[in-house]
């Protein structure tokens, strides 16, 4: 299957790496990853604070970048949520219900990585080793925007060599919300400071996450405790051999 990646934003610029990890593992599934240079930012974050009118150029370019591709997929549920629950009511909202209807098209073919694996290609265990004790963040898009449900715990539990460990209250927020941990930085700094010590209190020496923002977020937090504890993506858990 030839698929696309769309890397988003934070990852392009902040963790490379998990747009890295995203591609050796699909290559190693046996499928062709192509990636559009002419993609940019997908608008999630002009809309999320209010300026879905300067939004409708970028769902616009989003869509003609990734509407020649049959799947598309982000190491984002994040992003992804943006794709598939806000492009579309951007552009109707603007008055372009054609452009609505193409980018309704293209978010039909948007995946989030675990959702891609596990729905499309039928894949749970992707043949990865990683000898760690870990423990899983779902993050606030993924889980209640997109649903993927267990989707990321059946691959990481695939995983040789893992400890898979359970995180106590693993449904509540980490905090930072892109642009709220900015807003309400106290507010962030204290979901932050409950899912650190949830984090820690596992024994985990790997906390991992669909979203890079998120996992930005936490590892920060777990640096400046100098806790030992590291984050990591989910791509580059099940991109390891």
């Amino acid at each position: 299957m030839r698929i696309a990646l769309f890397v988003t934003c934070l990852a392009d610029a902040m963790a490379p790496q998990v747009g890295k990890a995203t591609v050796t593992l699909l290559e190693r599934l046996g499928h062709e990853v192509a990636f559009p240079s002419a993609q940019t930012c997908c608008g999630q974050m002009h809309t999320n604070t209010g300026y879905q009118r300067e939004a409708v150029p970028l769902v616009r370019h989003h869509v003609e970048v990734f509407e020649p591709y049959d799947v598309v997929v982000a190491p984002s549920g994040s992003c992804v949520g943006s794709v598939r629950h806000q492009h579309a009511m951007v552009a109707r909202d603007a008055g372009d219900d054609a452009l609505a209807d193409r980018a309704t098209a293209v978010a039909t073919r948007t995946y989030e990585l675990s959702e891609l694996l596990v729905d499309v290609l039928g894949v749970e265990d992707v043949g990865a080793y990683f000898p760690h004790r870990v423990t899983y963040h779902p993050t606030c898009h993924s889980l209640r925007m997109l649903r993927v449900a267990d989707k990321p715990l059946r691959l990481l539990r695939n995983v040789r060599g893992m400890t898979l460990l359970e995180l106590p209250a693993a449904d509540q927020c980490c905090g930072f919300g892109g642009t709220f941990a900015l807003k309400n930085a106290d507010t962030s700094t204290a979901m932050l400071a409950d899912k650190m010590r949830n984090v820690l209190s596992t024994g985990a020496e790997v906390a991992t996450a669909g979203d890079a923002s998120c996992l930005m977020h936490i590892g920060g937090g777990l640096s400046r405790l100098q806790s030992g504890t590291r984050t990591l993506h989910l791509a580059e858990i099940l991109a390891s051999t």
